[in-house]
């Protein structure tokens, strides 16, 4: 059996010419993610189609629903409304986490299957956690807390602020590649099992059906039921809760 672990394809690449940045490549992961925006704000505006007051109906009851959950998760976590200006943010971010998860069930390779695209969301999240420590302490009162309990700490302080945006990409990451590498593996070997097993029936019948995987059908299935659904929600789940928490203590600091 062969096994490879690839990245994400390069369909092509656009030359630019600027240095350091280079060229820009569209790949399996940008036309994905692209995919998911698209799923995303099609769902949107079908949930807000035609809102009423009165008399509403089973979509608008949804669309209530959902952002009824999004206030909560939002106000349940930092224990008050005074962070009510991160649920639109938050709420985007766990639906692009949810849909780029489980977008995979399709057959499409998951966007979140590339640390570039949790990377990119815990750098935004690590600008919007300092900006809330300097707009609450000062930037000098920001620079200072480097320094804290004393100035010999200041270097493992600034590493203790750098892992923050590491440790959440890096944790989302981990978790869906390795359920990524773990069905590719069992799709390998039940594929390998299932050739090996009718290959035992004499004749041509044998060699026909040793060329078919039948194992490959409904084992993995069950299992995609953790590493897509369950594990795939959870991560989404996590990353958001410690996006607010980040945040909600880092406006509190100052």
């Amino acid at each position: 059996m062969n096994f490879d672990v690839t990245g994400a394809a390069v369909y092509f690449t656009i030359p630019t010419g600027i240095p350091i940045l280079g060229d820009i490549q569209i790949t399996e992961t940008l036309v994905v993610s692209w995919i998911v925006m698209a799923l995303i704000t099609g769902l949107c505006i079908w949930l807000t189609r035609d809102l009423k007051v009165e008399n509403i109906s089973k979509r608008q009851a949804l669309a209530e629903f959902l952002v009824e959950q999004a206030n909560n998760f939002v106000r349940n976590n930092t224990g008050s409304r005074k962070f009510d200006k991160l649920i639109p943010f938050v709420a985007a971010l766990f639906t692009t986490s949810v849909v780029s998860n489980l977008i995979s069930l399709t057959g499409l390779r998951s966007p979140t299957a590339d640390l570039s695209t949790e990377a990119a969301w815990a750098i935004v999240v690590f600008i919007m956690i300092t900006g809330n420590k300097i707009k609450a302490g000062g930037f000098l009162g920001y620079l200072k807390g480097f320094t804290t309990p004393i100035a010999v700490m200041t270097p493992f302080n600034i590493l203790s602020e750098l892992a923050t945006p590491v440790s959440m990409a890096c944790r989302h990451f981990g978790n869906i590649l390795s359920g990524v590498v773990i069905n590719a593996l069992i799709y390998g070997a039940l594929a390998v099992a299932s050739s090996a097993l009718f290959g035992l029936i004499p004749g041509v019948v044998g060699d026909v059906l040793s060329k078919i995987p039948f194992l490959d059908v409904g084992i993995p299935a069950i299992l995609s039921v953790y590493f897509d659904w369950f594990s795939g929600c959870m991560q989404a789940f996590i990353f958001c809760m410690l996006t607010v928490m980040y945040i909600a203590n880092a406006a509190e600091e100052g």
